[in-house]
């Protein structure tokens, strides 16, 4: 398995007292978060996860299965530990990557994230993918890709960038595609739920059900746009980032949160 080095990319500060681990989108990797770094101010690490086959790693085969995915980030969380308390924040396959990953350090007895913020994701109760893109032909996901708005349109029109980018997006969206959904016990871990109000692929109706996953809070977001409106409103969601992570740092949370099991 690759160094941990390869999994995360730091931006380091000058007071760390908690780290922010950013997972992105299907098709996405840790540069979309890269800009964030001087917004966030001097307590907050940003930590970009950077999977397989993206990035500095495209040379990697992108992994294609949620639970083997989420055992690697776990053993490289295990790996890195150094007791600085953190928070996960994911878009899309994000969102579910960091709520799993959630649920698979409390079954380890660690240390969970002080705060949960998905965004742009149906509660994983209901999330589903429809029509499955990881099963259609070049031609049909090219054209699901334009309605999602999210990849650039000078990659859709180049073959060659076509050719690399490809084999990684239908891994991702297998990864949501095949997802199995377990009840589990709610984390007691708050979550904060961002959406798009025109988001096309999130229904309004599938965000309450986040609430069931938590027994510490839920909160909402809404921002005007579709799939990807994290890229207009990336101050705004950071403030909310901020506000929240800045509560939970200030208060007792930040102690009993550290010994959640």
């Amino acid at each position: 398995m690759p160094p941990r080095d390869t999994w995360f990319i730091r931006r380091t500060v000058s007071a760390p007292r908690l780290r922010l681990f950013c997972f992105s989108h299907a098709g996405g990797s840790a540069a979309d978060y890269l800009p964030w770094h001087p917004h966030l101010g001097p307590h907050v690490e940003l930590c970009a996860v950077q999977l397989p086959g993206r990035g500095s790693r495209m040379a990697e085969t992108p992994r294609d299965d949620l639970p083997r995915l989420v055992a690697e980030l776990l053993q490289m969380l295990r790996a890195s530990d150094d007791g600085l308390p953190c928070a996960f924040f994911g878009h899309s396959l994000g969102a579910l990557l960091a709520f799993e990953l959630s649920h698979a350090l409390r079954e380890q007895s660690l240390a969970l994230p002080l705060r949960l913020f998905a965004s742009g994701c149906a509660a994983p109760s209901v999330c589903r993918l429809e029509p499955p893109l990881h099963r259609l032909d070049d031609v049909q996901l090219l054209e699901q890709l334009r309605g999602y708005n999210g990849t650039p349109p000078g990659v859709l029109a180049n073959p060659d960038l076509l050719g690399l980018v490809l084999p990684t997006l239908r891994a991702d969206f297998r990864l949501v595609g095949d997802y199995h959904y377990r009840q589990r016990p709610a984390l007691p871990v708050p979550i904060h739920v961002l959406a798009g109000h025109d988001d096309p692929h999130v229904a309004s109706a599938d965000l309450g059900a986040w609430a069931d996953e938590t027994s510490a809070g839920c909160n909402y977001h809404g921002f005007a746009g579709d799939h990807f409106f994290i890229r207009p409103h990336a101050a705004a969601i950071r403030r909310i980032l901020l506000d929240a992570l800045a509560t939970t740092l200030a208060g007792p949370a930040r102690r009993a949160a550290i010994q959640w099991q």
